[in-house]
């Protein structure tokens, strides 16, 4: 939430898009970020879709709302539709940010989370070592160690949104 409203901080609604075929996670990554929203002074403004049709009617329900800029909740549906919500969000300028790379790829604004190819490599080694022998009760709880800001600053350039130094330095991965 912060690194977005430094991005974006005229932005005074910011909306989450969660997965409304997945009642459980939606509540949970609403629940998140109501606080993270307050503490920056931002309304939180949750938006649901649960099919590629759905999230073409959220983002006109996301202008209806005068959205600034939308964090996309963590769900394999909005993960397999980078590309969609990428066009969608550059049709129509919101910010959008998530929490994975593919996204920014796409041609989306930002993301901020896990190295998944740091996570997959320590399944591997968490593999590797059950089958060696070891009992997964007494293996240590892991999390994540490496976490990517991908921005990408063509797309920041067509918003109109001038990236701050500080977030530039931070990023993993500059897309020009």
């Amino acid at each position: 939430m912060q690194l977005l409203h430094e991005l974006v901080p005229a932005a005074t609604v910011i909306a989450l898009l969660v997965n409304s075929t997945n009642p459980i996670l939606a509540e949970t990554l609403s629940r998140g970020l109501q606080p993270a929203g307050r503490a920056i002074g931002q309304q939180i403004r949750v938006v649901s879709a649960g099919t590629e049709r759905e999230i073409d009617a959220a983002f006109t329900t996301l202008v209806q709302l005068r959205t600034g800029a939308l964090v996309i909740g963590v769900d394999a549906l909005f993960v397999g539709r980078s590309q969609q919500l990428a066009e969608l969000a550059t049709r129509y300028a919101i910010p959008t940010m998530t929490q994975f790379r593919e996204f920014t790829v796409a041609g989306g604004l930002m993301t901020y989370g896990t190295n998944l190819a740091d996570a997959y490599r320590q399944v591997g080694v968490y593999t590797g070592r059950i089958l060696n022998g070891e009992k997964p009760a007494v293996l240590p709880v892991q999390q994540a160690t490496k976490i990517d800001l991908a921005i990408n600053l063509r797309v920041a350039k067509a918003l109109g949104i001038t990236v701050p130094t500080s977030i530039r330095l931070l990023a993993t991965t500059v897309i020009e």
